[in-house]
């Protein structure tokens, strides 16, 4: 199961107490303070994992808590130290804090970490609170409480190129071809209801990342369909493919509905570098392809999943346009 938002619960380990004891030894009756110091509580740390895929593990895991720090001894022995709960999660991880809405961390490369919630200070065992006035105290300090924080896990895939299309337009069907992935493909709306995310090999061992979202409705940006849902799993790409069908009655307005959801979601989107395609080009006369190419201003690529024509153009442009922003 597909999962990209979560809200837990973190919660560092507490220090330990202070000791509170006095040395005693063969001859020596009345020896001063030896209390130790309490362990520091443990941290709890976050570290992307790029072979984690989803935020399913958190699903019912809703509090995350690291351990005590143990007393302090005599002797001036401290106590040992809580351990750390390191949490892995899904590269591209976004963390917030709950309270005030503020992103706390951003595990966007590959084995980040981020030490969100700090373990307490053990107390001060009674040997720090000697004098010359006082040669026998009998007071130690508790250990300090650890940070806690609740925060949201939001995931957002990481991809160089997104797909985005109305539903049915053939996005699935393209990532299937041009990569190695086998998403669910069939003849009818909404067949993809997770994001997919392929591998696209280029020529010199060059390669890059593409991601295919359930399709986008007008409203999507308000939350209708499958829309809002997804759409931020396109945030991170470098270059947009707005997917068009061939027999799309209204290509134009097609266009400028998909780059109006896209913009109201997120305005820099609008700015993101799109290559236009025209998909299922195996389905018309090439006469009827001409006409409606003709009627067109904008330069487009036309392609088909079904031969793969224009497969090889389509690699060279979306080539073209990474190695432009590098």
């Amino acid at each position: 199961m597909f999962i990209d938002y979560t809200e837990i619960e973190v919660i560092a380990g507490n220090g330990g107490p202070g000791c509170i004891s006095f040395r005693r030894e063969k001859f020596i009756n009345k020896g001063g303070p030896d209390g130790g110091d309490g362990g520091r509580g443990g941290n709890v740390i976050f570290v992307a994992n790029s072979n984690i895929s989803s935020l399913l593990d958190f699903r019912y895991k809703k509090k995350i808590k690291a351990e005590n720090g143990r007393p302090g001894n005599g002797a001036l022995k401290t106590g040992r130290s809580g351990k750390h709960v390191i949490v892995q999660v899904p590269q591209g991880t976004i963390i917030k804090n709950l309270e005030d809405g503020s992103i706390i961390a951003d595990l966007n490369d590959e084995n980040s970490d981020f030490l969100i919630a700090k373990g307490g200070r053990g107390g001060h065992g009674n040997d720090h609170f000697k004098s010359s006035t006082n040669q026998t105290p009998r007071n130690a300090e508790d250990g300090r409480p650890g940070k806690s924080f609740r925060v949201s896990l939001e995931l957002k895939l990481l991809a160089d190129v997104g797909l985005v299309g109305l539903p049915n337009a053939g996005k699935s069907t393209m990532l299937s071809v041009l990569s190695d992935a086998r998403p669910k493909v069939a003849d009818y709306p909404f067949t993809t209801l997770i994001p997919n995310l392929g591998i696209v090999g280029l020529r010199d061992f060059k390669s890059f990342v593409m991601a295919d979202i359930p399709g986008i409705i007008e409203g999507a940006s308000a939350g209708k369909g499958l829309g809002i849902q997804f759409l931020k799993h396109i945030q991170r790409t470098r270059v947009i493919i707005y997917l068009i069908d061939i027999f799309d009655g209204k290509i134009d307005e097609t266009i400028e509905l998909l780059k109006t959801e896209l913009s109201n979601f997120d305005s820099n989107l609008a700015k993101r570098p799109y290559l236009l395609v025209l998909n299922k080009i195996d389905l018309i006369e090439e006469s009827d392809l001409k006409k409606i190419l003709k009627k067109r201003k904008d330069d487009y690529i036309t392609f088909s999943g079904v031969t793969k024509a224009g497969k090889d153009e389509l690699l060279k442009r979306i080539e073209y346009e990474l190695d432009r922003q590098k």
